[in-house]
């Protein structure tokens, strides 16, 4: 039996990457907290033999019509971002992947009421979402398998919430596996208009788009660390007028695996809550309680069987 030994929201901003005299550069002389941030987090939990597979929750990949789980043996290649390619060019990634556990994970799609495809095509692109964390954690760690999950843009809360529980039934059915998540996005998602962007591109929280927006990550933060995953997920209505990045749905996907509202990990955060052109960025890890996610030493409770319509008809 598989299992889910540990989870972070983390931050993948293109900044991480840039050489450090850039960084510095942009950041008033002083390195960015994001990145020593990620190099103790790989230290302390990345270079352990706790885990054999890491899922990364990757909010820059958005699809259309169903949840897509990588299923190559492996992903190897140079990567140049559409997005900022003077920034992200010709990154080199090469990991392998976990075809056994994204088959499985798909198989308990029509359980949770949702769709899942496995794909193993070696053309489908990969998203600096996924690789600018690779890049700290993973790389030069070759034995760590590297799966990830797109959010799906037709999907709401409960949608990804599912794919989560899907997931956590999948890892669960795959003999031995031992996992990490990383739901990898931001939390408040708005940027400076581009003819004022380049006057906020220091780390410090006071160049976040809005005070609210600002206030709002923080209470979230705080949430975080105290375990209370439920407030979070409560209030999401409210924290979706921050527009966090893809609608928060790394992180549904990440809260679903881990329980849902019943989920009380506390979360201990990596260097500081900073700012990118606007956006609220921090690093928190979960570490599995003693008791497990859910306080009760049991694995996540499953949701209710939800068969798609074509079965109900069957």
């Amino acid at each position: 039996m598989g299992e889910i030994v540990g989870a972070g929201l983390l931050a993948h901003v293109p900044t991480i990457v840039l050489p450090e005299p850039v960084r510095r550069e942009l950041n008033e002389g002083e390195e960015i907290t994001l990145v020593t941030g990620l190099r103790q987090l790989r230290e302390d939990v990345f270079e352990s033999d706790r885990y054999d597979t890491v899922v990364v929750l990757d909010s820059h990949w958005a699809t259309t019509v169903e949840f897509v789980v990588t299923a190559q043996g492996r992903r190897a290649g140079l990567f140049t971002s559409d997005e900022l390619p003077r920034g992200m060019c010709r990154m080199r990634y090469d990991f392998p992947g976990d075809p056994q556990l994204a088959y499985r994970t798909a198989e308990f799609a029509n359980r949770h009421g949702t769709w899942i495809t496995a794909v193993d095509d070696p053309c489908l692109p990969v998203h600096y979402a996924t690789v600018n964390l690779w890049k700290f954690l993973g790389e030069g760690l070759p034995d760590k398998r590297w799966v990830s999950i797109g959010v799906c843009q037709t999907g709401d809360m409960e949608d990804h919430l599912r794919l989560g529980r899907a997931l956590a039934d999948g890892i669960a059915a795959t003999p031995g596996r031992r996992v990490l998540l990383i739901a990898s996005g931001a939390l408040s998602h708005t940027f400076w208009p581009l003819r004022e962007l380049r006057d906020h591109e220091a780390s410090d929280p006071s160049h976040i788009r809005t005070p609210e927006a600002r206030a709002a990550d923080v209470e979230r933060i705080g949430w975080f660390k105290e375990g209370r995953h439920a407030k979070v997920l409560e209030t999401m209505p409210e924290f979706r007028e921050f527009r966090p990045e893809a609608r928060f749905a790394h992180y549904l996907m990440m809260a679903g695996a881990l329980g849902g509202e019943a989920c009380i990990a506390p979360g201990r955060q990596y260097g500081a809550y900073e700012n990118s052109i606007g956006t609220g960025q921090v690093h928190l890890w979960f570490d599995r309680p003693t008791d497990g996610w859910t306080g009760t030493g049991l694995p996540a409770p499953a949701a209710p069987r939800h068969p798609h319509r074509r079965d109900r008809e069957a």
